[in-house]
């Protein structure tokens, strides 16, 4: 990209991409705190096994408590993202009718109306002391208009909008966000998943000491990778998404339409605004600037970094069991010279051999003695006169 591509975005709004950069810088910070937490040595949660009658149960022993910073900086980024799009409408209309009085600036907002009678409710409370680019009619409400939840016929109130005004509100006016561990789901360890979606069995609400996991017959052992998330309460409801995934979902939709369509009043152009650019340093062009910033979010960056880590321990105990591998040092020092990307395509070969995607058991075992015949290689090269 560069800078001169920027054509439809007017100087008066570039200081918005520095608030979206801001939130997601805030979402980073948020990851570099959950990953020592998703991936400490002992796990998030504890287990014991419990007998039942003829079963025995797996049941929650204890849970790993949760950084206080970490709701606090999610309340920040969801208030920049909200302030991302108040700024761009508060420009808009500076721009267009001048200085404003005092009661003009106090209905100055973006509203997040489930319906259309609480949209036209909100247009009606603008006739008399409104600004005039916010009357009934005017470019910039069509505008506005067209980002409402009510256009979302089913459930309206789980439109990004209506989400981010729900999480704002809650995080100003009572606690920050809610956060608390849940469970994606489990996998036995002989059906590996290629990623998260295809997970079952989970429950992403708050798991608590004495919740039962498990129960297998008496004497029966299955081994299981569970996949515990931070999840997010959506206030007054019983949803607890994963924490950055509506955090990524609110994000992109501010980023990629809320603010474009604000600002173009049409489909959003390309380029697209950047996830990030550097904004702790000035600069000289601010456009060639935005031009250099990166389209990988935050938390699509972690779900890069969480995957690999999960996986160098998986292949570290599959590799490790292939006669002639090398010791689990130097099996650890193999996978961290990897790069995450490269973990992650190693463990995509791997799950592709499963036998529901077509693979056998030969084949996964052709994939692992590669893996073993690398590390070995690998070995030779770092321990060598």
């Amino acid at each position: 990209m560069t800078g001169s591509a920027f054509e439809w975005l007017p100087d008066r709004h570039i200081g918005v991409v520095a608030t979206l950069s801001h939130s997601d810088e805030l979402i980073g910070q948020i990851s570099e705190l959950l990953f020592p937490y998703q991936t400490q040595e002992d796990g998030i949660i504890r287990l014991r096994e419990v007998r039942h009658g003829s079963v025995s149960r797996t049941v929650v022993a204890g849970v790993a408590p949760i950084p206080r910073k970490l709701p606090l900086l999610v309340a920040d980024a969801m208030v920049t993202l909200r302030a991302a799009i108040e700024h761009v409408i508060f420009t808009e209309v500076e721009f267009l009718d001048g200085s404003l009085d005092d009661r003009a600036v106090r209905l100055v907002e973006m509203p997040a109306a489930e319906s259309w009678e609480a949209f036209e409710e909100w247009k009606k409370k603008r006739r008399k002391n409104g600004s005039p680019s916010l009357q009934a009619g005017s470019e910039l409400v069509r505008r506005i208009a067209e980002l409402q939840p009510f256009h979302r016929h089913q459930n309206p109130e789980r439109h990004p909008l209506a989400r981010l005004v729900n999480h704002t509100n809650h995080a100003k006016h009572r606690t920050p966000a809610v956060v608390a561990i849940g469970l994606a789901g489990m996998y036995e360890d002989t059906n590996v998943p290629q990623s998260i979606d295809e997970l079952g069995g989970g429950s992403l609400g708050p798991l608590r000491v004495g919740d039962v996991l498990a129960e297998t017959p008496l004497g029966t052992q299955v081994p299981v990778t569970m996949f515990p998330v931070v999840g997010i309460n959506r206030p007054g409801t019983d949803d607890w998404p994963v924490l950055l995934k509506e955090l990524h979902e609110i994000g992109t939709w501010v980023r990629e339409q809320a603010v474009p369509r604000l600002i173009t009043g049409g489909e959003p152009p390309k380029p697209a605004l950047p996830a990030r650019y550097e904004i702790s340093v000035a600069h000289p062009d601010e456009r060639r600037a935005i031009g250099s910033g990166t389209l990988t979010t935050a938390a699509a960056h972690h779900a890069l970094r969480l995957s690999a880590a999960d996986g160098r321990r998986e292949l570290s105990d599959l590799v490790g069991s292939i006669e002639g591998s090398p010791g689990t040092a130097e099996l650890k020092a193999w996978l961290a010279a990897l790069s995450d990307d490269d973990v992650n395509e190693r463990m995509k070969r791997f799950a592709n051999t499963a036998t529901r995607r077509g693979g056998n058991a030969n084949q996964s075992l052709t994939v692992l003695v590669d893996f073993r015949d690398e590390a070995t290689a690998f070995a030779r090269q770092q321990y060598s006169p």
